[in-house]
């Protein structure tokens, strides 16, 4: 990956022979500042991207390192998602479903690094569409792309999972219980997010220290207690399906989603960019370093549970339906069982701290450009943490209500989970398309190359083919408890979508809104002017800047 300075040099002297930036606020002031009183990477945001500067930027490279590998949260995620290769095809599928889908995976989170890099914006790749496509196709493009539950829902399991181990099995969830926890959990979840961008950062630093540490230590217990682990020859060519589906290759490819589920959320750290010092190289190093770190150690981890696992029938029956905390069982015992599941939850819980974080920084991104209702409430900024807790709760809110599906059908919520899934790889796909269609892309500091179209491409496709995977019932024959409704969620989302567009939102969306003009021959006072209460003023011209 090369790493053209070329683009911080340019800035650099633009702000130098720009002068002044002219911002405008939510109560209809505008201020004047010198270009010199910002960092580089405000000046760029304010220069390049026409948006003021609200956050501070407290995350390095370690901290944006470890939210880029907390997204995922490997070893929790694999432990939730594990019985979905088991049934598909036994271990073979575990092991090579991993591969190949995460070679799938690393085109994408290479593809969306390289956006990031020439856009860092909290509007992630929804922004990325404003300079890449046609100018009369962006307001719709953005409209489509605009589109934690899961994670939470997750946590619950896990954490009533380890309740019920440590009962010896006596206790046993229900439904309305995970639920219950899930909603608890959200709300703890709001209050960590509610905190200042600096303690943010300090508590995301230590996790990826504590996330390597779990991940060795458990595959080394595992390998060391196991007295009956089975042969290479069984974990690398076994298929066993229990899934229903003919012929039993193509049951076998349902194992993708186990890795499609962890390899994800990639432009996660595109909107905490806003918060990073030197984002333009940072956030693209973390996205791609974060994801060939969980590219290779979720593969090797699948291969040590598989070693371990046993009987995979009898780990599928477990009373606590969770794989991989009745392999914790089995082989390390009760003590070593409970403790590796809490930290399984510790980790998912970091994964839905980071998830709310990036979800918030969207909800700030689309209201500050008009996307969402009551817009002037979600970017609102409290003046003493510095961060949108509004944008937080109405989160919050969400993944509650959302989860709250479940009370009535497990496989609709399931259903919710797959639509998720679907629409985050695909509003990945959409920017990539455009930078490939219509030969507008600017690359940043981090970028590909001439390769980078060949990735592009495959990032393209691999999407395609898995969404076809996503949509399918993963058991047959199918019956109302069974049924994969994510193709009509799916539906009813791009409807709903459309039918809104077509009604209301063309008439007041036209794209991203400038909040901040370049003005080379103001003196750089402060001063107040006048603007509509509550909104942004909107400059429907953006003024040419001298070389």
């Amino acid at each position: 990956m090369a790493e053209n300075l070329g683009g911080l040099e340019d800035l650099r002297q633009r702000k130098k022979s720009v002068g002044t930036v002219e911002l405008q606020g939510p109560n209809g002031q505008t201020r004047t500042v010198n270009l010199e009183e910002l960092t580089d990477a405000d000046a760029e945001l304010a220069a390049k991207f026409g948006y003021k500067p609200v956050f501070k930027r407290e995350f390095g490279y370690l901290s944006t390192f470890s939210f880029a590998v907390s997204i995922s949260g490997l070893f929790s995620t694999v432990a939730t998602t594990f019985s979905y290769p088991l049934y598909a095809g036994g271990a073979s599928s575990a092991v090579w479903c991993w591969l190949i889908s995460g070679a799938g995976c690393m085109c994408i989170a290479c593809s969306v690094a390289e956006l990031v890099s020439a856009y860092p914006t909290c509007g992630g790749l929804y922004y990325t569409v404003s300079r890449l496509a046609p100018k009369n196709w962006v307001p719709s493009i953005s409209w489509l792309i605009a589109g934690v539950a899961s994670s939470e829902y997750g946590a619950a399991q896990l954490l009533l999972a380890a309740v019920s181990m440590g009962s010896d099995f006596t206790y046993v969830p229900t439904t309305g219980t995970i639920i219950g926890v899930m909603a608890g959990l959200s709300v703890v979840t709001g209050l960590v997010n509610s905190l200042s961008t600096y303690w943010m950062e300090k508590m995301t630093k230590t996790y990826v220290i504590f996330h390597i540490a779990i991940l060795v230590t458990c595959s080394i217990a595992l390998l060391a207690k196991c007295d009956n682990r089975h042969n290479a020859k069984y974990v690398f060519t076994d298929v066993d399906s229990t899934s229903g589906w003919s012929p039993v290759g193509f049951a076998w490819l349902f194992g993708f989603l186990s890795v499609s589920w962890t390899m994800t959320d990639y432009d996660a750290t595109a909107h905490i960019t806003e918060e990073i010092s030197n984002p333009e190289i940072k956030a693209p190093w973390a996205i791609s370093l974060a994801m060939a770190f969980t590219y290779i150690g979720g593969f090797l981890f699948n291969i040590v549970l598989c070693f371990v696992m046993g009987d995979p029938a009898q780990i599928l029956k477990s009373p606590m339906e969770q794989p991989v905390a009745q392999i914790f069982y089995n082989v390390l015992g009760k003590g070593g069982g409970v403790f590796y599941t809490v930290c399984a939850f510790f980790i998912i819980k970091f994964v839905t701290f980071t998830a709310m974080q990036s979800l918030a920084r969207t909800v700030f991104a689309f209201s500050r450009d008009r996307l969402l209702p009551f817009s002037n409430v979600w970017i609102k900024i409290n003046p003493k943490t510095q961060t949108p807790l509004y944008a937080v709760w109405i989160s919050v809110f969400w993944a509650i209500a959302i989860n709250l599906i479940g009370l009535g059908s497990y496989a609709a919520i399931a259903g919710v989970f797959n639509v998720t899934a679907i629409a985050l790889d695909w509003s990945y796909c959409i920017p990539i398309l455009c930078k490939m269609l219509f030969g507008q892309f600017q690359p940043g500091p981090w970028h590909m190359g001439k390769i980078g179209y060949i990735v592009n491409g495959y990032a393209c496709l691999w999407t395609l083919f898995v969404t076809i995977i996503f949509i399918l019932p993963t058991v047959r024959p199918v019956g109302g408890d069974t049924m994969n409704y994510a193709i009509a969620f799916l539906g009813a989302i791009l409807l709903f979508a459309a039918i809104f567009w077509y009604l209301t939102g063309k008439k007041y969306y036209t794209g991203p809104l400038i909040e901040a003009e370049i003005d080379e021959n103001a003196s750089g006072d402060i001063k107040n002017g006048s603007g509509s209460s509550g909104e942004f003023a909107r400059n429907e011209k953006t003024k040419e800047i001298a070389s």
